[in-house]
């Protein structure tokens, strides 16, 4: 407006205007977070003359079904978000979750969507999931209640400001052993959302099956490989075991400063 400005909300000291030029209206965005992606809409306007572009801010990362140690169904839609939010990630857009359908994600559970949406992601088309005559495709279960309905989640994260690692301990843990191992290493016990990033944008592989904050046990494999992950690349799911169980190693996480 003029020579006047002002940001909103978590916005406030991470945006200004690039002003490269006399005409130059280009807005930049510092620090970007899970949160900043999505359209922009830039509406120009000097006296009767008004103009209008829209841009997209796409963040490389990578989708992920998500559920709790209940089991299946067992989130509304805004537990769903919190859900996602506890593991570094937020809950992902439709286009997220069909920019991953196209790379290969394939999934039989129905999740919730940003937009309320119910949906899953299959590349294989069986009985299970809608039938194995059918075609491959993002399946869509509409919209529903966001306080009664119940399904799985997806979340996305490209969040990596950090190091990710399997702790090599000499013996297996329980979880409060793991949660303490990672402490005295000067870390926290990872997340699911910093696992499948580590797996994704870094290639992380390791063949170690280990406790991550939520209780449940994983290991990512990014070159499959027999008694790893035979037939594919995955962050690979061992399930919630007893949590008093000395069976497992544990992956830790320290974020950078």
């Amino acid at each position: 407006m003029g020579l006047h400005q002002k940001s909103y909300g978590n916005y406030q000291g991470r945006v200004f205007l690039k002003k490269g030029s006399e005409n130059d209206a280009s807005l930049v965005i510092t620090d970007i977070t899970l949160e900043d992606y999505g359209r922009y809409k830039c509406e120009v306007i000097e006296g009767l003359e008004d103009d209008t572009a829209v841009v997209s801010l796409d963040l490389q990362g990578v989708v992920f079904p998500y559920f709790p140690r209940l089991g299946r169904y067992n989130l509304n839609f805004h537990e769903a978000q919190q859900a996602c939010l506890d593991q570094d990630s937020v809950i992902a857009s439709f286009d997220q979750l069909y920019d991953a359908w196209r790379s290969g994600l394939d999934w039989c559970n129905a999740g919730w969507l940003n937009d309320g949406s119910v949906q899953y992601p299959i590349t294989k088309p069986r009985e299970p999931c809608g039938g194995k005559n059918t075609v491959p495709g993002v399946r869509n279960y509409g919209f529903w209640d966001k306080d009664k309905s119940r399904y799985d989640v997806f979340c996305f994260t490209s969040n990596f400001n950090g190091r990710f690692y399997y702790l090599i301990h000499p013996t297996k843990l329980t979880y409060d052993e793991a949660v303490q191992a990672c402490l005295k290493d000067g870390s926290q016990i990872a997340k699911v959302g910093q696992i499948f990033a580590a797996w994704k944008l870094l290639g992380y592989d390791r063949c170690d099956a280990g406790w991550l904050a939520d209780g449940r046990v994983r290991y990512p494999i990014s070159r499959p490989r027999r008694r790893c992950s035979p037939d594919e690349a995955a962050v690979r799911f061992v399930g919630f075991p007893d949590k008093k169980h000395k069976l497992y190693g544990v992956y830790c996480f320290r974020a950078y400063n």
